[in-house]
């Protein structure tokens, strides 16, 4: 198992806030990128994944890909979805030790293929592109669920796993503090920022930093220190969350919020002073929310707080919470009443809005999408995919569910506000259905740390 002893730690963040400097030079992030890909394999195929290399390469690079998006380290778009389908692929295919493969999620990637044969987009359009844009989200968390199901990963062992995919989160901030403008001279309005998220979407860079907030606030609370110090841990949380919050991108700020509180409240209830516990962990919990929130409502002019309530520049309220969102779900849902048993094909949905309303959007709702591609064959799929995981959570004791449930929730809402564009949604939700081994081990690993 890989240890990070706290020197350790601090020194690989130290090491990344340089590397965000680094990226800002295009070339030298898409050398950085390409070379993962490579180092990765090789560490892979050669330790027989004996001490799961596939989960800590997968998980670095999930943390990083929009990061090296951003940064111009992509040499084609979908590349971090393939890299990481192919780590966590041959992670399987070389360890030694036998895993039990899930027949469940084998029908699951199938039936996710017999959209393609009812592919119908327009003929100037790539028909290999429709489908690799759409199913390849789907399809690594296929192989993602089929590598963690039934396996059984220690507590400090998933904790150093987050912590590697934090790290390119940390890049990301130096990155982004250099990329930026001065924030005074930044015209906030009603809508998501571009010039604090680097000139790159709002909505990825939010999804990526609350991600970041969730994985030092558990390894803030659990007592697991992420750098060498607890001041260090704090500053750390408090500049993720203002990052994140300043971008007025919403939805990834409130799915981190959503997955904490979850975790929160299983990990609470497997306290045995569990009323101590609860006004030592909400009280803490509530004065950080409140003071980081003030400081960046303050800094953006109040629209900080005029974008959380769904209103304009003007703080006048808007008819659509949704920026847009709901007239594309329920153009997909129009699409599954009209073409109930296979929908209407993988791709299809974008160029039905161009035909119907002018919209050139692709979905932001891989729910409603898997509704108006694949028709009753979706709506199997998520239900599939939600039971599965349930199943999995309500056989563990307190503790693990507190990680499980938070990794459902990720995925749940991130593909509700996101779809499936960025890996991150596929590979935390295979953590959902992996197996936690006994609690008292992360409290024994602390003890040794402290």
């Amino acid at each position: 198992m890989y240890n990070f002893s706290k020197y350790t730690r601090l020194l690989f963040t130290l090491l990344h806030l340089g590397l965000g400097v680094l990226l800002l030079i295009g070339s030298f992030s898409k050398i950085y990128s390409t070379l993962l890909l490579f180092i990765g394999l090789i560490v892979i195929y050669k330790t027989k994944n004996k001490h799961d290399e596939a989960m800590f390469w997968s998980a670095y690079l999930v943390g990083g890909e929009v990061l090296f998006r951003m940064s111009g380290g992509m040499i084609f778009h979908e590349l971090p979805k393939y890299t990481v389908l192919l780590f966590l692929f041959v992670g399987l295919l070389v360890e030694d030790k036998r895993h039990h493969v899930s027949v469940s999620y084998l029908i699951y990637i199938l039936l996710l293929l017999i959209g393609i044969a009812f592919v119908d987009i327009p003929f100037t359009e790539s028909i290999r592109k429709a489908v690799a844009f759409n199913l390849s989200g789907p399809v690594l968390l296929g192989v993602s669920a089929i590598y963690f199901y039934g396996r059984k990963i220690k507590v400090a062992t998933l904790l150093n796993a987050l912590f590697v995919m934090c790290l390119p989160i940390v890049s990301m901030l130096s990155y982004l503090f250099f990329k930026t403008p001065n924030l005074k001279e930044i015209a906030f309005g009603g809508g998501a920022n571009f010039d604090t998220s680097g000139g790159f979407g709002p909505n990825q860079v939010a999804t990526i930093l609350g991600l970041g907030v969730f994985i030092a606030a558990v390894h803030l609370f659990s007592n697991k220190r992420f750098l060498y110090l607890f001041t260090l841990d704090v500053l750390l949380l408090m500049y993720l969350v203002f990052r994140g919050l300043i971008t007025l991108s919403r939805g990834g700020m409130m799915t981190a919020f959503a997955a904490f509180v979850a975790f929160l409240f299983f990990y609470i209830l497997s306290k045995e002073d569990k009323f101590y516990s609860f006004f030592k962990y909400v009280g803490f919990g509530f004065l950080f929310i409140v003071g980081t929130w003030i400081y960046s409502s303050d800094l953006t002019g109040g629209m900080l707080t005029n974008r959380y309530q769904n209103k304009n520049a003007a703080g006048v309220v808007k008819e659509d919470i949704s920026t847009g969102r709901v007239d594309l779900f329920e153009s997909e849902l129009e699409a599954f009443f009209e073409h109930p048993f296979f929908g209407i094909g993988v791709g299809g949905s974008k160029y039905k809005r161009m035909e119907e309303s002018d919209i050139v959007a692709a979905s932001h709702n891989e729910v409603s999408r898997l509704l108006g591609e694949h028709g009753m064959i979706g709506l199997f799929i998520l239900f599939l995919l939600v039971i599965i995981p349930m199943r999995t959570i309500l056989k563990q004791p307190m503790f693990a569910r507190a990680f499980l449930s938070a990794f459902l929730i990720f995925w749940f809402l991130t593909i509700n506000h996101s779809a499936m564009r960025i890996a991150f949604p596929a590979f935390i939700y295979g953590l959902s259905v992996m197996i936690i081994d006994k609690e008292e081990e992360l409290e024994e690993n602390c003890i040794h740390r402290e």
